[in-house]
């Protein structure tokens, strides 16, 4: 309940980055490069997985997924940080930070159970070669999928309801650049302990958990390539496999310091780089690591092009 001299805020101001016009102006580039590149890799992977029969397999379905989910986890936060960068006004609704919240949870943690997803999809196929069609099968990744995808907006979805029933009273800054859980809950006039609690629990299990079974399915298949006979192959099977265990790495690792083992006393500037980490390097990584080193992709892009080539002609 609030006390009679005080008053419910409306709205929030993010704070973003503090930097002079110049350095400013830069930021501003940078990013928008950087979101037109996580949106046209993004794109194009989805376009290629949906026409080309040579990318109609389980790991490309999921890679599919994971693109929209960033497509949305970045168009989410980017577009409004630009804005902001460009214009010098932070000002956010409460409904409007609340969603963009919502949003941002649910599609991190949709990423955090595909990234485990594809894991165990990249095991059964080096390790279970002969059993993998009728193990992974269609129905199957169509339920993992489905999943993902209600898991995450399920779970955020209850974080939020316990959101909305706090007060809000002042003071109304947001030492950040996007509305995130951490800066909602310190700015609450209510007792928060209910959603730290659960917020704790479900940030554990949808980032310690998928990382360690990552990391365990990882050590099998690094076991099984270290039979392969051939060293040009070990070699290429180790350099993809380090690759996605580095990006998964940064993923994780920053979602774990943000959200299981942050102190209280964690630098707001640390806050800062880390979400930059999660919410824009790790998305403009991700098409490069799964799919542009990926020759099955290259091919299906080279196939692509001459479609279009030849419906140009014609």
């Amino acid at each position: 309940m609030l006390s009679a001299n005080e008053t419910m805020i409306t709205e929030f101001l993010l704070l973003g980055f503090k930097s002079p016009p110049s350095v400013t102006m830069f930021t501003f580039i940078l990013f928008l490069v950087l979101y037109i590149i996580i949106i046209s890799g993004n794109l194009l992977i989805i376009l290629l997985v949906s026409t080309s029969r040579r990318l109609h397999s389980p790991m490309y379905f999921f890679l599919g997924n994971l693109s929209l989910s960033e497509i949305t986890f970045t168009t989410n936060i980017v577009p409004n940080m630009l804005q902001n960068l460009l214009c010098g006004d932070g000002v956010i609704s409460l409904a409007g930070c609340f969603t963009q919240y919502y949003f941002f949870s649910s599609t991190a943690s949709t990423e955090c159970l595909l990234l485990a997803v594809m894991s165990y999809d990249r095991y059964l196929a080096i390790c279970n070669p002969l059993r993998y069609a009728s193990l992974m099968h269609s129905q199957l990744c169509a339920h993992l999928v489905i999943w993902s995808w209600s898991a995450g907006f399920i779970i955020s979805m209850i974080t939020l309801i316990l959101l909305n029933r706090y007060n809000y009273c002042g003071p109304n800054a947001i030492d950040n650049f996007f509305c995130d859980l951490t800066p909602l809950i310190q700015l609450a006039c209510s007792d928060t302990f209910l959603v730290e609690i659960e917020s704790f629990i479900f940030a554990s299990i949808l980032t310690l958990l998928p990382f360690i079974f990552i990391l365990l399915t990882y050590i099998v298949i690094i076991y099984n390539i270290i039979k392969i006979p051939s060293t040009s192959g070990r070699k290429k099977a180790f350099s993809t496999c380090s690759s996605h265990l580095a990006v998964v790495s940064t993923y994780y690792g920053t979602l774990i310091a943000m959200y299981v083992i942050q102190s209280p006393n964690q630098l707001y500037d640390v806050n800062r780089v880390l979400s930059l980490l999660y919410t824009v390097v790790t998305p403009v990584l991700n098409p490069i690591v799964y799919s542009l080193r990926n020759q099955d992709f290259h091919e299906a892009i080279r196939a692509f092009l001459r479609n279009v080539r030849y419906t140009l002609k014609s």
